[in-house]
């Protein structure tokens, strides 16, 4: 068996046992990165010294006597725009192709301590807008299970490169779905925290009231662990909460019996493809197999989610992307005439996407049509969070699809916005009420991963983690054709 098959508890076994060292496992990655990542696009960076350096290292500490648990030794992937002292942080766009961060994101920051061998950054859509990863200003990240398709996004290359074995697990962030629905698209897990359970300290803002960093890996085990790794109150982030940080790992395990799902069923009806409702139809017969109760439910305010998110999105977008502008952040073109400078600057080195949702949120922010729309939108909010809060008094998590459908082709969209934002119609609602959900995946269908997504009440994320994780083992072996 390859290094790269191996889980962070099967590593941490073999780094105990002497079986292999750190050096030898990151070396395997590296190669792995080599032979697959020019065509998959996964990284932006990759920093093949400086992994080997972390790694060397680090097997003279475990010489030294240094017991290797939880997360030591686990070659992993940050998304580019989590800011690391280490490299460029690009955001996926040209006006950062130059960034170098002065400080680490908390959640890198937590990695390394705890013993992660950082092997790079991965790419993304720019500055994390988009549902295909096909928006990064330098290159699209492609599917591995066909590489004509998309991966999802914004988190495209995390989940890509999770995927495809170029790393045990990645951090990605999620402010609409941009963790989940690349899971569902290219078949691993990925899970996004209750909105502020991680700190958002070093993520480069996209929505600041929506935005939440979380894992992506190979399994629900490993999820667990890097969340409690990163998971915590951080004094540099005003919306992290002071909540008890629980082993996620401890209750995994645990019977299912006495706990109720819900099928919200507006979430199963019309945009649903008939293969991925063929999936989830048997997902949701596994979960009543492992004594489960299932409760079909109604969430009506929730198809309302995605109109409201792409009012509340854009408006705070437009406030966030005020820095860059060649002066504070950003590439400069140096006009001497302020308008144009940042005419040019702005226009030269900002992709369509970004400028389109910038245009979006000024307008709606715009004096005679903030009541009408952004005040309307905040409402919306509101009923949907009361919405969730009523359901879970019925039930303790809900399943739904994560993606309306598979993994759709390369630019097939691009020319759609409209078509390309209901990619997210399944997932924007969670992040709207700040809650805790999972993407694993249930199956396939037509060669084509497909994710059952578990959502659950605030600060619950152990009981999706233990839902996901037993539906997991029932069904069965999962990974990444050779």
């Amino acid at each position: 068996m390859s290094l790269t098959e191996l889980s962070i508890q099967e590593l941490q076994a073999g780094y105990q046992k002497r079986d292999f060292t750190v050096s030898e496992v990151v070396a395997e990655y590296l190669k792995q990165i080599d032979s697959h990542d020019k065509e998959l696009g996964a990284y932006l960076s990759v920093w093949r010294d400086e992994a080997a350096a972390a790694a060397r290292e680090l097997d003279k500490k475990i010489i030294g006597g240094l017991e290797p648990t939880g997360l030591v030794g686990v070659p992993m992937a940050v998304k580019d725009v989590l800011t690391t002292e280490q490299g460029v942080t690009t955001a996926g766009s040209k006006m950062l192709a130059h960034y170098r961060a002065p400080y680490n994101a908390t959640a890198v920051d937590k990695l390394i301590q705890a013993g992660v061998i950082v092997l790079g950054k991965t790419n993304c859509d720019e500055f994390a807008m988009g549902s295909s990863g096909e928006n990064s200003a330098f290159f699209p990240t492609k599917n591995p299970w066909n590489k004509t398709k998309v991966p999802g996004g914004s988190s495209s290359g995390s989940a890509v490169a999770v995927a495809a074995r170029l790393c045990r697990a990645a951090l990605g962030t999620d402010t609409g779905g941009s963790i989940r629905q690349p899971a569902s698209f290219s078949g691993v897990v990925g899970l996004k925290p209750t909105y502020g359970r991680v700190s958002r300290y070093g993520l480069i803002a996209m929505t600041s009231s929506l935005d939440q960093v979380g894992p992506l890996s190979a399994t629900v085990a490993e999820a667990a662990t890097v969340l409690k790794a990163i998971a915590g109150l951080d004094f540099k982030d005003a919306t992290s909460r002071n909540k008890t940080v629980p082993d996620y790992n401890d209750k995994l395990n645990h019977s299912l019996k006495g706990l109720t799902v819900g099928l919200p069923q507006e979430f199963f009806g019309k945009g649903l493809s008939r293969g991925s409702k063929q999936v989830l139809e048997k997902a949701t017969q596994t979960l009543g197999e492992l004594g489960l109760k299932i409760k079909h439910v109604n969430l009506p305010k929730s198809v309302y989610g995605l109109a409201a998110y792409y009012i509340i999105a854009p408006s705070e977008i437009s406030a966030n992307m005020a820095r860059f502008d060649g002066l504070r952040f950003g590439e400069s073109t140096e006009d001497r005439k302020l308008f144009n400078h940042y005419l040019n600057t702005r226009g030269r080195w900002l992709g369509k996407e970004v400028k389109r949702r910038i245009i979006l949120g000024t307008y709606v922010l715009s004096a005679g049509y903030y009541d009408a729309y952004y005040r309307q939108a905040v409402k919306v909010r509101q009923l949907i969070n009361q919405e969730f809060s009523n359901i879970f008094k019925e039930v303790d998590i809900l399943a739904c699809p994560t993606t309306p459908t598979v993994a759709f082709s390369l630019g097939e969209k691009t020319a759609d916005p409209m078509a390309m934002y209901l990619a997210d119609v399944n997932t924007v609602p969670v992040n709207i009420a700040g809650l805790p959900a999972i993407s694993v995946p249930a199956g396939l269908y037509d060669g084509l991963p497909v994710g059952l997504q578990l959502i659950g009440a605030p600060w619950e994320e152990v009981k999706i983690l233990q839902v996901a994780h037993q539906f997991e083992r029932a069904r069965g072996p999962w990974h990444l054709p050779a």
